[in-house]
């Protein structure tokens, strides 16, 4: 059936009078002994009317449905299986590919199932795993769904439920909440954008990072597990070995905290030491330095510091205080503390 015949039994069955017809008045006499009453089009067989009208919106939903679902299939130029496109660089070497399970081909869009992509770079390749995605061929960008995996042969390792991956400006972003795990290190935020190799990376709130040294021992990994968290943004650029912390820090040990406005945290690039190696265990197997900023407390058991600015180095283990420090001691355990104006 068309939309014109539905469209007719609509508007029989919206109906509920018929036009006027004249019977003889009951007690009462009208002009020339008759008048005019509206009679009713369906009278006791209202159920029946009410029945009608129900199936007749269910054939519309079904019937738009069934039109919808055309549409959309004709809009498809074509459907292939097992998808792959590529892009190459200089001397023919390729330097991109995206492929899928299966593609519906349209004539901006491809909609691919069970994605992977991969990047080819001088230095590191980096892979991209989605169950769906979505690819603007015009802007070459990638939008990719559920599962959404990066990980590089570096070691990193990226997780989300969404991701927008901008192959000419070589930018991920997304705005679900995301883990990133590199060597001993595990962030988690809500929202984040970077390179795709996770070298350079912002984490945009609600900022997590958990630093497990490199130990086997259960007892002695939750005694020098370290956890800093913030209210974001949190830059990480792993090529110079900086994180900078913003916004309400904070980071937590079994027996110390440190409060402050922002922290920059530098850690051990590899092939680097310190002077005692068993010293750094103490504050992480991978940070050299935290420099802290803006309304800063130290609490160590029951003694208190607060100061402008805090540099811890781990390789003395100590704590250099600067801008107005000013130390609460209730115990005589070592602070290992120098301070200075």
């Amino acid at each position: 059936m068309n939309p014109k015949g539905l469209i007719a039994i609509f508007i029989l069955l919206r109906s509920k009078t018929a036009p006027f017809r004249a019977r003889p008045p009951a007690g009462r006499a009208g002009i020339g002994g008759w008048t005019l009453q509206v009679s009713s089009l369906w009278g006791p067989w209202e159920p029946l009317r009410l029945i009608a009208w129900a199936g007749f919106i269910f054939a519309f939903f079904m019937f738009t449905l069934a039109y919808a679902k055309n549409q959309t299939t004709q809009e498809s130029d074509q459907q292939i299986n097992d998808f792959s496109l590529a892009g190459y660089g200089e001397k023919g070497k390729k330097t991109w590919e995206l492929s899928g399970k299966s593609a519906d081909i349209f004539t901006d869009v491809i909609k691919l199932d069970s994605v992977v992509g991969n990047l080819y770079g001088k230095e590191e390749d980096i892979r991209l795993t989605a169950d769906r995605g979505d690819f603007d061929k015009a802007e070459g960008l990638v939008h990719l769904e559920q599962n959404v995996v990066i990980t590089t042969s570096t070691g990193a390792r990226l997780n989300t439920n969404s991701l927008d991956w901008d192959r000419k400006k070589q930018i991920v972003s997304t705005k679900d909440l995301v883990s990133i795990e590199r060597a001993n290190m595990v962030t988690v935020a809500s929202g984040a954008h970077g390179e795709p190799n996770l070298n350079k990376v912002s984490l945009v709130k609600d900022v997590k990072l958990e630093i497990k040294p490199g130990v086997t021992e259960k007892e002695s990994e939750d005694k020098n597990k370290i956890i800093i968290t913030c209210d974001g943004p949190l830059e990480i650029d792993y090529g110079k070995n900086i994180a900078t912390f913003k916004n309400n820090v904070k980071v937590d040990r079994e027996d110390s905290q440190i409060y402050s406005d922002t922290m920059d945290i530098y850690f051990i690039s590899n092939g680097d030491s310190v002077k005692d190696k068993q010293d750094t265990q103490d504050m992480g197997s991978r940070i050299d330095k935290i420099v802290a900023r803006g309304n800063v407390k130290i609490f160590r058991g029951e003694n208190v510091s607060y100061c402008d600015e805090a540099v811890y180095t781990a390789s003395d283990r100590k704590i250099l205080l600067s801008g107005r420090p000013k130390l609460i001691i209730f115990s005589s355990q070592d602070l290992a503390v120098s301070s200075g104006n």
